[in-house]
Formats: structure tokens, sequence, C-alpha cells
């Protein structure tokens, strides 16, 4: 059971030497319209609950409150995802973008933060689309009377069902959303022109509606300005966006293109993207125009016929139930398989981070075990919520805001550092726009903060967790000696390996002179043994992996010295070690002072820092890294 459950690596997230994500010839992949299918599952989708929620925020005024989320899709986070298409063309998103501004820990926290909003927004997916798709089930006239009161159920079944199909083994096949996308665009064709046939046969309802929303609002100044009000509540209809960048590497580039620039991948994102958001866009606005007026506002509420399954309820009322019950198979299918994109989303971008953080566990790096995690806490969620796709609204909009806001910050920063004035002038007002409604979603609507910070908190745990745990492994991918360092350890093999961890400090021969003196006073060492200093001088601790690079140096005419750079001392001087063994067939020594101080503190400044009380740590490295006492180099500490 072990062997098969961490068998293998994510698909998405195989790491070459050193934490790169391995990436295919960038002239390989899929046409940019059949992965447009791909994220489509995931956007497209959001037509089975969008009418409704948008009914149920705006009422009467739904189809102008869809209007301006019309306008902010295509004159906002339109043009923010294509930039970030330029700027992050493996995939990564915004967060890698933001990633490169900010380094140590406060750079960490950063993005295990947007993570946290990630896992929100990918997760609420599932269990939303769940929910929406046991809705479909429940209402169908042929199953309300097996599955009546059995939401829950169904949706938990649902879920479970996804959670197996990565279990055995996922690929996201792109043929399938084809067909899908094209089947569900297809029916959902037919409904809106139905009902605009029936609007047109009964001019009275478009007549009744606009005297509604003058008694209701008074002026067209007035329902603009309620529209804006209940914008952040219609914010799922922009919910694509990120998945629409997380599957670039699977577009199609053209043969000269390069990991470098891949121009024709780009090129295709944007084109996958910009028509995404037109076909969504027109879809939108038409299907909240047919709904508000063609069904009556109490079907929408809570209990009612049409609540998170308008235009279902549509088919059903005006094809008949053998249509509607095609439409609903073919809802339940894309919502499904949207909670299928979703999984493979969080599959792809936590292994992206985490490990390379050292903030995941090893199994992390397995599907199944991740699976498991996220299934169970999809269960969670789902009973948390109780299955109700309105009450998940709020928690799915904010995951959503967070990240496009997000984006939108990065690119104009981009935009700014690129001394491109009219796009630094342009994007800061979209990054306006949605810190706004992200933060009225959140005052309207903090169930969705909540549980967002729950994921925040449950990762930053974790991740902080693991770290402690895989703190004394080596952490080192590679140690590469240059000329220098190799001709003084080959030349010291010849009468044994004694090395001095120094810390340096001002170089002088002062220095040296008296730490030589001290270390061959504490430990009884001949003068006549040689001894070379060691010295690690700590970059960005909060590093995990990193490769080890050694130059050895003479200091005034006399002192031997190899000289590191590493995230910590520690591990390095342990790497350094084994290495040292391997390559001269001697097990060296290492000499140190005790470090004054109080040893939880001295551990903190370890696990913050890089440092602390550096010899124990070491030999425990050691100690983990080679279990054979006769083979591990050997720690002095006087």
């Amino acid at each position: 059971m072990r062997a098969w459950m961490l068998e293998g690596l994510a698909d998405m997230a195989k790491h070459q030497q050193g934490g790169q994500p391995q990436q295919e010839p960038a002239h390989k992949g899929q046409r940019w319209w059949r992965v447009m299918c791909l994220t489509g599952v995931d956007y497209f989708s959001t037509l089975g609950y969008q009418p409704g929620i948008a009914a149920l925020a705006a009422g009467l005024l739904s189809p102008v409150a869809t209007i301006v989320l019309v306008i902010v899709t295509l004159a906002g986070a339109l043009p923010v995802y294509r930039r970030v298409a330029e700027e992050s063309p493996r995939g990564q998103g915004s967060i890698a973008m933001l990633e490169r501004l900010l380094s140590f820990w406060k750079g960490k926290l950063f993005v295990l933060t947007l993570l946290g909003f990630a896992a929100t927004d990918f997760l609420i997916t599932i269990t939303l689309s769940a929910a929406d798709a046991s809705t479909h089930l429940v209402e169908n006239p042929h199953l309300t009377g097996v599955l009546h009161n059995q939401q829950m159920i169904v949706t938990l079944i649902l879920v479970a069902l996804l959670g197996a199909v990565f279990m055995k083994g996922f690929l996201e096949a792109v043929g399938v959303a084809v067909v899908l996308v094209g089947l569900y665009i297809g029916l959902n064709v037919v409904v809106v022109a139905v009902g605009l046939w029936h609007v047109a046969q009964a001019p009275h309802v478009v007549t009744d509606w606009s005297q509604a929303l003058t008694v209701q609002h008074g002026n067209i100044v007035a329902m603009v300005g309620v529209a804006l009000l209940v914008f952040p509540k219609l914010a799922l209809g922009m919910s694509g966006f990120e998945t629409g960048v997380a599957v670039m590497p699977h577009v199609e580039g053209d043969a000269d293109d390069t990991e470098q620039r891949p121009t024709g991948r780009i090129r295709g994102t944007k084109k996958l993207l910009t028509t995404a958001a037109v076909i969504m866009s027109v879809f939108l606005i038409l299907t909240s125009f047919v709904t508000t007026l063609l069904i009556p506002a109490d079907d929408f509420k809570p209990g009612g016929q049409a609540n998170g399954r308008a235009l279902a309820f549509l088919a059903h009322e005006y094809l008949g139930n053998a249509f509607g019950t095609v439409y609903d198979v073919s809802t339940i299918a894309i919502l499904w398989f949207a909670g299928a994109s979703a999984m493979a989303g969080l599959l792809n971008l936590m292994p992206q981070y985490l490990p390379r953080y050292g903030m995941a566990p090893h199994w992390a790096r397995a599907v199944r075990p991740m699976v498991l995690v996220f299934t169970l806490v999809a269960f969670l969620v789902t009973w948390l919520f109780n299955a109700d796709v309105d009450a998940q609204g709020g928690a799915y909009a904010t995951g959503v805001l967070v990240l496009i806001s997000s984006a939108a910050i990065a690119v104009t920063i981009a935009a700014h550092r690129a001394r491109q004035r009219g796009w630094t002038i342009g994007f800061a007002v979209i990054s306006a726009v949605f810190l706004y409604t992200t933060v009225v979603n959140v005052i309207e609507r903090p169930d969705g903060v909540k549980i967002g910070a729950c994921f925040i908190a449950g990762i930053i745990l974790v991740s902080f967790l693991s770290r402690v745990a895989r703190a004394f492994e080596l952490r080192v991918t590679s140690v590469v000696l240059d000329e220098t360092a190799e001709r003084f350890l080959r030349d010291a093999a010849r009468r044994g390996i004694r090395l001095i961890a120094n810390e340096p400090d001002q170089r002088d021969v002062a220095e040296y002179c008296d730490k030589l003196q001290q270390i061959r006073s504490d430990n009884d060492i001949p003068s006549e043994d040689d001894l070379i200093f060691v010295e690690v001088t700590v970059g960005d601790p909060s590093e995990f992996e990193s490769e080890l690079r050694v130059r050895g140096e003479v200091l005034h005419g006399r002192y031997r010295v190899l000289c590191l750079d590493s995230s910590t001392i520690s591990n390095a001087l342990a790497a350094l070690l084994l290495h040292v063994r391997d390559l001269t067939g001697q097990r060296p020594h290492i000499y140190f002072e005790w470090t004054e101080g109080n040893p939880f503190a001295q551990f903190l400044r370890f696990f913050l820092f890089g440092q602390g009380e550096v010899a124990p740590v070491t030999r425990e490295v050691l100690r983990e890294a080679e279990p054979d006492r006769a083979r591990r180099p050997r720690v002095h500490v006087g």
C-alpha cells in the first residue's frame, strides 16, 4: 500500500535538480483553441450557477450588473492576464512574478499567503461545482422523488468520485474537454435562443421589466451605481483567468520558440484568454437577460426550482423534460470536470513552491497522498457549507478576487520597471478597482476571507512543521570544488584531512593565528598536523536547497581557507565533509568551538537564520545522512 501510495510524482510537478520545473520543448503542445476548452471546463461551467447568483444579488438589475461585470472583465482582467502570460510563460502565474520581488522570509510568507487563497479558489471550485452538479441531479424531474433532500450525500459522492479518478491516475484529456465544452456551449446556445424567442413573443415582459427598474431605481445613473455596488457578488464570472494562465505549458508554440522566449506560446495563450473572455461575456449578458425576464424572482431563492440552476430551469420549462435532462447531464458533466481541472491545478501549483521551500513532506511530491488530503478537505468544506452553492459563493469570490488583484499588482510593477508609463497608470487603475472589489466582498461576505484564512493558517502551519522536520537534511543538491580547493584537499589527504570551522570576521592575520592556537590547545593537535579553515557565508536563510560551490584561497601567504556560500552553515559543512570523504577516500575531521547561549534560542537562530549552535547540528545532519558510524566524518568540539 505504501509503495502504491507514493508511486511517482505529480505529472506537472516533476523537478530537475535544484528545483526548476522540467519543460517540454516550447513548440510542442495542443492548438490554443483546444487548450481553451481545457480551461473552459472551469470558466464556462460557471454558467451553471452564475445567472442565479446574479439574480439573487441584483434582482431585476441583474442584466445591468452583468454588463458592468463584462466591462471589468474585458477592460480589466483580460489585459492583466495577457500581460501575466508575457511575464510568466511557464504557467506559474502572478505568484511567481510577485515571488521575484521579495526575498528572505517575507517573500516566503507572502507566497504562502497567496497559495492559501489559491487553495481557497481551487478547492471551492471543486466543492461548489460538485454542489451545483448535485443540485441539477436533485432538481431533475425524473430524479427528484428519489434524491429529495439528499444533496449533501450526492455532493460528497461526486467529490469522492473525483478523488477516485485521481487516485487511479489522472491525465488531463484535452479531447474530453473539447467534447464537453462543445456540447455544453451548443446546448446553451439553444436555451438562450429559445429564451430570446419567448421574450420576443411577449414584448410586454421587457416593458414590465423596464418599468419595474424605473420604479425601483429612478434613472440609469442610479442603476449603474447599484450595479457597481453589487459587482463584488458577481465576481465568480471571472473565475477562469488563473486557470487559463496555469495551462500555458500545454499551448502549442512556434517551431522556433525557445524556453527563454516562447513567442508562439504567448501569442496562442493571448488568443485563448481573449476568445474565452469574449464567449463568456456574450453568454453572461444573454443568460442574465433571459433568466431575469422569464423566471419568477421567488424561484431564484434558496429552495426555489431555479436556485443554482437557472438555465436548466428554462431548458425544462420551454424545451421539455427530455431536452432538460440532456442539459442537466451536460451541466453535471462539465461541472464535475471543472472540479477535475481545479484538482489538477492544485497538484500543479503546490509542488512548484512548497518542496522548493522545504515546506512539504517528501510524500507531498506523490499524487495519491495529496489527492487524499485535498479530497478530505473538500469533504470538510462541503459539510461546513452544507453543500449550498450560494453559501460558497463568498469564499469562491474571495479566492478569485485576491488572485486577480495580485495579478493586477504584479503587472503594474512589471510595467513600472519596464518604464511603460501608460500601461503603469492603466494597470494601477485596474488594481485599484480589484482591490476595492476585494475589500467590499470581504466586508459583505466575511465567510470567504475566514475560510481563506483557515487555508493560509493550515498551509503555514504544515509548512513550518515540515521545515522543522526536514531541518537536518543535507539540503545541498551538489558540491562543486574549484581547482584550488580540490588541490588543498588532495594534498591534505596524504596526511589526514583536518578542517577548522571558522566564522569569518576581520579575516586578518591575528584572527587566523588565534583561532589556530585555540583549536590546537583545545583538542591537543600536534603542531606538525595540517589544518585547513572552512568559512561559510550565509546568503538567504529562507532558501532550502542549493548547489554548494567551494573556492580555495590562501590568505596572508600561509593560511588555506575553503570558502562557501549557503543558506545554512551546519548543513553546508556536513555536505562538504561527505563530499570530501567520497572524493579522497579519507574520513575528514572538523573542529568547532562551543557557542555561548541558550540551546533553544540557538536552534531558532539555526531555523530562521541558518546559524546558531553549529557543532551539534552539523553532527546531527551527518548522523541522518550517514547511518554507518565507521564511515561518518568526525566532529570535534572543544
